[in-house]
Parts: structure tokens; C-alpha cells; sequence
């Protein structure tokens, strides 16, 4: 080694090593930061009296977690306190308990953050999650209140004296079309209230009854979280309760900079990719990645604080921010050589493709620049293609603003490349994966899982609806994702290694840590977990003909459809299964646009060790399936090529996600690494030579009656098109059709089994079901379809009575 390469060496170290020493103190690790001292305890009187320059905080469950995108509380404070500066910070997060708080690895304590913020009174909304206990529990609930109380009023967050505390007992809930919210929780809760009420006093905090409140009829979406309009209840409960007063009218100029300061806060304290910032992969980048931006949130908050005390005060009444104190990020280090960019020409050129191929790209920058770094595709009913794009990834820095999409492309000419290009929405959260439903759209956008709606047919999404929130952020790419119905038309998505994910539902908390799958029901709005165990990058994810679920971790996901254990255990690996990570999806081969010999198998996409698109064998070994992988259809050298998804278009040519980047992975680059690319994407399109393709199956508008002739169709994905279009149909008269379809069907065909099974599914997706068809088919002679059968017993054992035990055991 030559003494300029020594000296090069040492200046980087030395560089680092200030550059670490410049922005340690805002990092926040439970492992090193400082803990509050213990103090004399302090007693909470309401109404509560708040010093000048009070630091205020929010800590509990969702409740208070969901206020940050309303703000009406604090901008009530503001209004009656505008002298007075007050600083709210919300360290809340989704489905916390007493003495449960679940956070990513090395994640600070919540005592750490309240040190940090140097807080001065504590508004803490507990017992929701907690009364799912049941009230034989309310003893060992009011022990573990009174534990917390006594230990966090007298801790010294301040520096000088306990915290002032303001206990909030839960919402009341409201009975919902679907969730009966009210009747499931309400009695229970309200027992829960009066033991807070108990402890409170006992331990001498305020306490604020928000569950007497009476909220206007429609203040939930689902029967217990708070819309706009609960919010704005609560707030005035909440002041009430706490100041024994009336607040003002709202000044809505406030409560936009309140949420506006939230905004940039929650990204300083919940920051998406923590394993990189606090966990096990933190070293090098996630100094110069995280600490820098840490700094830069704390100042973007303070000055957005600073722009409400104007407001508050009257010294202006606009939504301008002064930023110019908010510091350039450094440089951040490039520790390896980046992969060879290509335009699309010469990446098709750099393919190898199976001489029984032709490809052509369908879509790409070039022509469609809003299709930047695309991650999922999906199929409407009008034969057009939708695409989820993400130049947000890997996460947000300060001074920006998620502006990931969902785009529609459409070949209106029909010669296989897309001439039209529409955004459909605009401002999404790195949209790992989507599925259309309810009317709408069901989008990933960590933490959250979305609901979007064009409601007034403008062809944009205007509505905009966080169905559930909590899911684990610490890894961005192993976030909420493989958004898929099942047969019978439930949502399936999951996530990966290093998240924990907690999620406050009107069923009682759902939590998984280090992987799980989720089913969530929207009629009901139930959210259930299953199959968890500890993988790694498990994308894809898609459905055989016999209903068996396929993915890549394990590939035969069937074996791991069990509910999980008590949290926060799991379930063992699949020790001698199939599971892999370095794939995207898989498409199955139905259609005879596709070679014979290929009928029956899968398509798989795979960005590492290799970039390729696989032809696999799906064979049936008895009591489980499995791959084998037979050989490539396109193989690329150029490992910018990253295809991410896969599928079969109305016409039967194979379509590939192709998020086309020179710069891959989190450990092995900086996530702000600049060579990132934010504007290439690319969407391939393979059919086969001498193969002529399909018209187009007719789904959208389309009868009843001719729906479900589709379920008689070979190709899977018409299958499932078809039934996500009669899911939005009346359910009356679906079953109706349904009832009479059955009736014509023929037994001598060969497939008879398959389509009975068909309509078992239709049943059970649209809310309905038929025991007497069930009940066929688990004593009919297809083995596949007796298997089918059986795992529709758990739905409908009720309705079988004594039967069911008898049914399962001959099937």
C-alpha cells in the first residue's frame, strides 16, 4: 500500500469520526442515551395550570397517535395560551399499552424521548388495547397503571421535577355498517374508564373521561378511530376535562401548521429504515444517513413551532416557514462501484432470451417519465395497467415530500406498447404494493395501510383514508406488501425480517414481530396475522388453480396458514421446505398464448445473486408442492435490470416490473446515495413467437350472468379479475346468479369439481355461503378439490353444527 492511498485512508477516518462526534447528540439509541433521574413525585390538579414555555408530550396508544393528523387539541392550546410558546411533541405510537410498547432494535424508551424533549406534562391515552383483556383482567390493569404512574411522575424529564400527567381513557366506540364496534367494546371499556378513574385519583394525576363523550353519529370510519369529525369532539372533551373549560372556534391556520409540524416530527422520531439508524445495521451510513437528518427535523419542527406561536399571537395569519436555519445534509461516502445504466434499447439488446420469445418494452422513461422506479403493477377491469411508482424510496429526507404515484397506462391501439399515460394519485409513501377493491385502491404507505377512492370520477384519487396504522417501518423494502385476494376474497399482504408491527383493530390489538402474513377482511374491516416466522425479502405472491397459496418464503405458503402463537413468539422456520429470498413473483402458466409444454408451470422474476425471468415445474409430491426450475426466458448480464413484478396481461403476453436502478440495496450503499437513480422504469412485455394472442375477457359493465361464466375460464387471472368485479356488484343479487349458475353446471365435464369450487369462493367473497355445495364437495372424488373444501370448514362450521367434525374427518 503507497503512502498517498495511507493518507487518503486516514483523512476519511478522521473525517468520519468528526462527522460522528458533530451529530451524535441527535441520535437517540436505548443502548447510550441518558435515562431521566429519579425526582420527587408531582401532583397533577385539574384544571391544569401551564407555565410560559411549557414542553408538552403525548404518549398511549393509537388515540393520540392518529390525533397528529388532526391537530384540533394542540391548536386549541395555541388559541388559548398564545403568550405562552408552548412546544408539543407526540411520541404516541399504535396499539402501545401501559407496559407494552414494542420498537424497532435499540429503538430509545419512551422515558429516553420524554428526557430528550425535556418535557414538562405528559397527556397519556391508555386502556383501549389493554380491556381486550376482559374484565376478569381490570385487577392486574389497574396494578400495572399504578406501576407506570408511579414511576413516570417521578421522573425528572426536565431536569428539575416530575412531569405534570393528564391520564386519557379510551373513545367511545359506535356501531358501524360491518363492525359493531359498540356493542363488541363499549361495556367492557367503559369498565376499564372507571378503573383509570380509580388509579388517577389514587395516585393523584388528572384523569379526562373522553368514553361519556356523546360523538356525532359517523365520528369513526370503523367504529372505534376518530375521522375528522371525532377528532374534533375529542379535542373539546379532552379541554374541557382539562382545563375545565370551553375552547375558542378553531383558527384553521393553526391547525394546518400543527399538522404540518407533526409531519416533519413523526419523520424525525419514527424515521422509516431504524434498523439502519438504531439496529444492527446502523455503523458507517447510518451515521452520516440518519444522524444529519435528525438534526435537520428537530429544526424543521421548531420552526414550524415558531410559525404557530405567530399565528397564535397575531402576528401573522399566513403558512409561510422560515427554513433558512435548517443546514445543506454532507456528503454522504460512495463505498462501491454502482451497476452499468442503460437506455431501454440496449438493455432489451442485453437480454438473452429463449428463442421461443420475443420482448419489447411496453413502457419506459423515455416516453412516460412519471413511471420512475416502478415497484408493482396490477390489471384493472378495462384492460388498462396500473403501475406504483416510488422515487421517495429508500425514505424521506428533510426538505422533501413523498411524491410517489400510481399511474395507468393503456395501449388504446393495441400493438403492444402503451400510448397513454394518466397519474392517478401523486402524493403516496412508497407504495410497496396495491390492490383494487371497495370501490377503490388498498395501498402500502409505511405505517400506514391506505384506502384511495376517485369518488368524483375525475379519474383521480381524492379520497384518502388510513384503514389501519402500525406496521413496521424499520426496513423499507421488507415493509407491508404482495397485496393479493385469495380465492375467496380475502386481502392477504405481509411483512419482513426486522419489523414490528402493532396494529389497534375493533377486534383487539394484532401484533408480529420479524415477519408474519395478515388477512384483512373489508366488510368487516377484521384484521387477523398468520404464518409468522423470521425471512428475509419475501416478495411474491399468487394463488395454483386448486387454491394453494405460493410465494417465495416458503414457496408452498400453504403449509403456514396457522394462526400465530401468543406474541411475541413464532412459528419455526420451514426447516426442508422450499424458501427462498431474491425473488419478486410468480405467474402461473394457463394460457395458450403460451408454449404446451410450459402449460401448468410458473414464471418467477429473481434480482439476485442473478437477474432473470425463470420457467419452474410445479409438481405434486402428495402432501405438499414444489419448484423445480427448468430454464430461463430472458436472462440479463446487466444488473440494472431488477424486476420487481409479474403479469399476465388481458391478451395473455407476460408483462415484468423492471425497476431499473445501477444502485441496489440498503447495507451495501448509502441510502442517500446520489447514483440512486430517481427517473428511469421500464415495464417488458413477452409473448410467444407464432402464438396468437387473446381478445381481451369482458369484465367491466358486464352481467352477472356473464361473469361468472368466467369462473369456467382456464386462465387464473381471469378467474381473479372476475371475481374482484363481482365483489363490488350487489351481493343479493350475485348469489342469486350464483344459486342458479351451479344448477346448470355440467357433471360430465371434466372440470365440474373446479367450477363448483369456483363458486364456493364467489360465495364466500361476496358474504354468502351454500353448506349444502360445501358439503358436496368434501365427499366428492378430486382429491384437490376435497382439500379446497376443507379449508372452507373454518368458515361455516357453525352453520354445519355437529356435522362439521364428522365432515372433516371423511374429507
Amino acid at each position: 500500500m503507497n503512502n498517498k492511498i495511507i493518507l487518503i485512508l486516514i483523512y476519511l477516518l478522521i473525517t468520519d469520526s468528526l462527522v460522528s462526534e458533530e451529530f451524535q447528540k441527535f441520535g437517540l439509541f436505548a443502548d447510550k442515551s441518558p435515562k431521566p433521574k429519579q425526582t420527587e413525585p408531582s401532583e397533577t390538579q385539574l384544571p391544569l395550570k401551564i407555565n410560559s414555555k411549557s414542553r408538552i408530550a403525548y404518549i398511549g396508544n393509537t388515540l393520540l397517535d392518529r390525533a397528529q393528523h388532526f391537530g384540533h387539541f394542540e391548536a386549541f392550546l395555541h388559541q388559548r395560551f398564545p403568550n405562552k410558546e408552548l412546544t408539543v411533541r407526540n411520541f404516541s405510537w399504535s396499539a402501545d399499552e401501559i407496559d407494552l410498547m414494542p420498537r424497532p432494535d435499540n429503538f430509545a424508551s419512551v422515558d429516553q424521548h420524554l428526557l430528550h424533549h425535556r418535557t414538562d406534562i405528559i397527556f397519556a391515552a391508555f386502556g383501549f388495547n389493554e380491556s381486550f383483556a376482559g374484565k376478569e383482567k381490570i385487577p392486574e390493569f389497574k396494578s400495572r397503571l399504578q406501576t407506570f404512574l408511579q414511576h413516570t411522575k417521578t421522573r425528572s424529564y426536565n431536569g428539575k421535577t416530575g412531569p405534570k400527567i393528564i391520564l386519557i381513557s379510551p373513545n367511545r366506540n359506535q356501531n358501524v355498517q360491518g363492525v359493531r364496534a359498540a356493542d363488541l367494546n363499549n361495556q367492557r371499556i367503559s369498565s376499564y374508564t372507571d378503573a383509570m378513574r380509580e388509579v388517577a385519583e389514587s395516585e393523584r394525576v388528572g384523569f379526562v373521561d373522553v368514553f361519556k363523550t356523546e360523538y356525532p353519529t359517523g365520528s369513526t370510519f370503523n367504529g372505534v378511530h376518530l375521522n375528522e369529525k371525532g377528532y374534533r369532539s375529542f379535542a373539546r372533551a379532552l379541554f374541557n376535562g382539562t382545563f375545565g373549560e370551553s375552547p375558542e372556534p378553531l383558527n384553521e391556520n393553526i391547525r394546518t401548521m400543527v399538522i404540518e409540524k407533526n409531519r416533519q416530527f413523526f419523520r424525525r422520531y419514527r424515521p422509516l429504515n431504524t434498523f439502519y439508524y438504531t439496529g444492527g445495521r446502523k455503523g458507517r451510513y447510518g451515521y452520516l444517513d440518519f444522524l444529519p437528518a435528525m438534526r435537520n427535523f428537530e429544526l424543521m419542527a421548531e420552526n414550524r413551532d415558531h410559525s404557530i406561536w405567530a399565528i397564535a399571537k397575531g402576528e401573522k395569519n399566513d403558512l409561510s416557514i422560515d427554513d433558512s436555519t435548517v443546514p445543506r445534509m454532507p456528503e454522504t461516502a460512495q463505498s462501491r462501484g454502482g451497476n452499468k445504466w442503460m437506455k431501454s434499447s440496449e438493455e432489451l439488446e442485453s437480454f438473452t432470451i429463449d428463442p421461443r420469445f420475443e420482448v419489447n418494452c411496453f413502457a419506459s422513461e423515455e416516453e412516460f417519465p412519471d413511471i420512475a422506479c416502478p415497484i408493482q403493477i396490477r390489471w384493472d377491469s378495462k384492460g388498462r395497467l396500473w403501475v406504483a411508482c416510488s422515487t421517495t424510496y429508500p425514505h424521506v429526507y428533510p426538505g422533501q415530500e413523498p411524491k410517489d404515484k400510481i399511474v395507468i397506462l393503456e395501449d388504446t391501439d393495441g400493438n403492444g406498447k402503451a400510448d397513454k399515460s394518466t397519474v392517478w394519485a401523486d402524493d403516496l409513501h412508497i407504495p410497496l404494493s396495491f390492490e383494487f377493491g371497495n370501490g377503490g385502491v388498498f395501498v402500502s404507505e409505511e405505517p400506514d395501510f391506505s384506502f384511495l377512492k376517485d369518488t368524483n370520477g375525475d379519474g383521480k384519487a381524492d379520497l384518502r383514508l388510513r384503514t389501519l396504522t402500525g406496521f413496521g417501518c424499520e426496513d423499507s423494502h421488507h415493509a407491508l406488501h404482495d397485496f393479493v385476494w385469495t380465492p375467496d376474497g380475502d386481502l392477504i399482504f405481509r411483512d419482513s425480517i426486522f419489523l414490528n408491527s402493532q396494529i389497534e383493530t375493533a377486534y383487539g390489538p394484532i401484533r408480529v414481530k420479524n415477519s408474519g402474513w395478515y388477512s384483512y377482511r373489508p366488510k368487516t374491516q377484521r384484521l387477523t396475522t398468520f404464518g409468522s416466522y423470521p425471512n428475509t425479502n419475501p416478495w411474491g405472491v399468487t394463488f395454483d388453480k386448486w387454491g394453494h397459496h405460493v410465494a417465495s418464503h416458503p414457496i408452498f405458503a400453504s403449509t403456514f396458514h396457522a394462526t400465530n402463537p401468543p406474541y411475541p413468539n413464532q412459528h419455526p422456520r420451514p426447516s426442508g421446505m422450499q424458501a427462498y429470498s431474491g425473488t419478486c413473483g410468480q405467474e402461473f402458466i394457463d394460457w395458450k398464448t403460451f408454449p404446451d409444454d410450459m402449460q401448468g408451470g410458473f414464471v418467477k422474476v429473481r434480482y439476485k445473486p442473478t437477474n432473470r425471468v425463470e420457467y419452474h415445474q410445479w409438481i405434486d409430491k402428495g402432501d405438499h408442492m414444489e419448484e423445480k426450475y427448468v430454464s430461463d426466458i430472458i436472462f440479463s448480464k446487466n444488473l440494472s435490470f431488477i424486476p420487481v413484478d409479474i403479469k399476465f396481461g388481458p391478451r395473455g403476453a407476460l408483462y415484468i416490473c423492471d425497476w431499473y436502478n445501477p444502485i441496489k440495496g440498503h447495507a451495501q450503499y448509502s441510502l442517500r446515495d446520489d447514483r440512486r437513480d430517481k427517473h428511469s422504469g421500464r415495464i417488458w412485455r413477452i409473448t410467444t413467437k407464432n402464438h396468437k394472442l387473446n381478445e381481451p375477457a369482458k369484465i367491466d359493465g358486464e352481467t352477472i350472468s356473464n361473469l361468472l361464466d368466467n369462473l369456467k375460464r382456464q386462465e387464473y387471472r381471469i378467474r381473479y379479475w372476475t371475481k374482484r368485479e363481482l365483489r363490488e356488484r350487489d351481493p343479493e343479487k350475485v348469489k342469486m346468479g350464483l344459486d342458479e349458475w351451479i344448477k346448470k353446471l355440467k357433471k360430465e365435464n371434466i372440470n365440474f369439481r373446479h367450477h363448483q369450487l369456483e363458486a364456493l369462493w364467489t360465495y364466500r367473497s361476496i358474504g354468502k355461503h351454500n353448506t349444502d355445495l360445501l358439503t358436496e364437495l368434501l365427499n366428492c372424488e378430486i382429491p384437490q378439490a376435497r382439500a379446497a373444501a376443507t379449508r372452507q370448514l373454518r368458515y361455516l362450521s357453525p352453520e354445519l353444527g355437529k356435522n362439521a367434525p364428522k365432515l372433516l374427518m371423511k374429507s
